[in-house]
């Protein structure tokens, strides 16, 4: 198969639950969440050009193993991108990929000019990686706790999650942590933001782990990875997610104002994925409780397991009273566990505090960006202080 002919059939991807549901708060499973991996911070030292000697100096087989599956994994992935206009271009080009490339176009244009989002190659290019996700993320907390393990690396700073660009290396991790007494988790990922400094080798590009997304939802994408090239905490996976996210559900709602049809689909959606996200913070919130507790551990375990069964059968609740028999969380709910929980939240559990600053900014892009840098340059617990009242 040519390259011309791999072009003209986006991979739907058949796995696409993956436990995407993580991506910006809570993505459907249409093969989102989205999003991120420890390599944010790698792309500075393939600017300054010292990739080998700067894996040299880290230390470690498994630190150079797991930098260089970085360096190779997005440099093949850019390498596999090619303008939007070239692959619109092509005779045959499959209709809905052709549509869903025109609108990526025209919801870029819209980052720019209405949401003030940087102006760049991200998001220009298109690449078929022909698998499901773009990464796969491992995350892990202790059996009895919502703290999540965090990996830090010199320059990068630190992020409760570890990347990999291929599933299997994912697995190997997990299977790692758990050897250790951690609790882990292994999902999905449709794209990821390197924080613009990819730009300069043609960016971030769409890709087709999202590219099919409905309208509302590729928006969400666009904009929320976009939102990480704005501001960024080395140390605040919470922080930094919860921003992107509040930047594509302002934008969204703005961008479906003129789109009665596509906002009517969306608010289903949206609905649902609400219901789910206060299911599951109510989860958070009564194991948080019962793992702060005096009870022994063995007590512990049982009310962990009471806790996730109570959120399943809501969850079935929901699907059977509500949503008409909907199951597009199955499998997300079937592989739900703590570290699972504990990074979902990371991605909303501070968004309400980002719009209540956007609102004390008057709701101009400029000043809130400003005000999310000044933010993130503080330490962290100042930093969350700050924003809790309002910056």
């Amino acid at each position: 198969m040519t390259d011309s002919d791999r072009s003209r059939k986006s991979s739907n991807p058949p796995d696409a639950v993956e436990a995407t549901a993580l991506r910006a708060g809570f993505e459907e499973p249409h093969p989102r969440p989205r999003r991120g991996l420890g390599l944010r911070r790698l792309l500075p030292l393939l600017g300054a050009g010292l990739v080998g000697g700067t894996l040299a100096l880290l230390g470690g087989c498994a630190q150079w193993g797991y930098y260089s599956q970085s360096i190779s994994g997005h440099l093949s992935l850019v390498r596999a991108a090619r303008p939007v206009p070239e692959v619109l271009a092509e005779p045959g080009l499959d209709p809905t990929l052709r549509q869903q490339l025109v609108l990526s176009q025209t919801l870029r244009d819209y980052a720019i000019t209405e949401l003030h989002l940087p102006d760049n190659s991200s998001y220009r290019r298109y690449a078929d990686l022909h698998r499901g996700s773009a990464v796969w993320n491992v995350v892990a907390t202790p059996p009895l706790s919502l703290q999540l393990k965090t990996w830090c690396y010199p320059i990068m700073g630190c992020a409760g999650y570890r990347g990999y660009f291929k599933r299997d290396d994912a697995l190997a991790q997990a299977a790692q942590l758990k050897a250790e007494g951690l609790e882990p988790y292994v999902y999905g990922v449709p794209a990821y933001s390197s924080l613009g400094w990819s730009n300069w080798i043609g960016g971030d590009p769409l890709l087709n782990t999202f590219i099919q997304y409905p309208e509302g939802q590729l928006a969400r994408m666009i904009f929320h990875e976009l939102a990480h090239q704005v501001a960024y905490a080395d140390d605040d996976t919470a922080f930094n997610e919860s921003f992107a996210t509040a930047v594509e559900q302002l934008g969204v709602s703005r961008w479906m104002q003129a789109r009665p049809e596509a906002l009517k689909a969306d608010e289903v959606s949206r609905q649902r994925q609400d219901q789910v996200q206060a299911l599951l913070r109510a989860g958070r919130d009564r194991l948080r409780t019962l793992f702060q507790s005096a009870v022994s551990d063995d007590d512990k375990r049982a009310g962990k397991a009471e806790i996730f069964a109570r959120m399943r059968q809501d969850y079935e609740a929901l699907k059977r009273d509500q949503w008409n028999g909907d199951d597009r969380f199955d499998r997300w709910f079937l592989s739900l566990n703590t570290p699972a929980l504990a990074i979902q939240g990371s991605y909303t559990d501070l968004v309400p505090d980002f719009l209540r600053l956007f609102d004390r900014q008057g709701r101009d892009w400029h000043r809130f960006y400003a005000e999310v840098k000044r933010l993130a340059r503080l330490p962290k617990d100042e930093r969350r202080v700050q924003l809790a009242a309002g910056g």
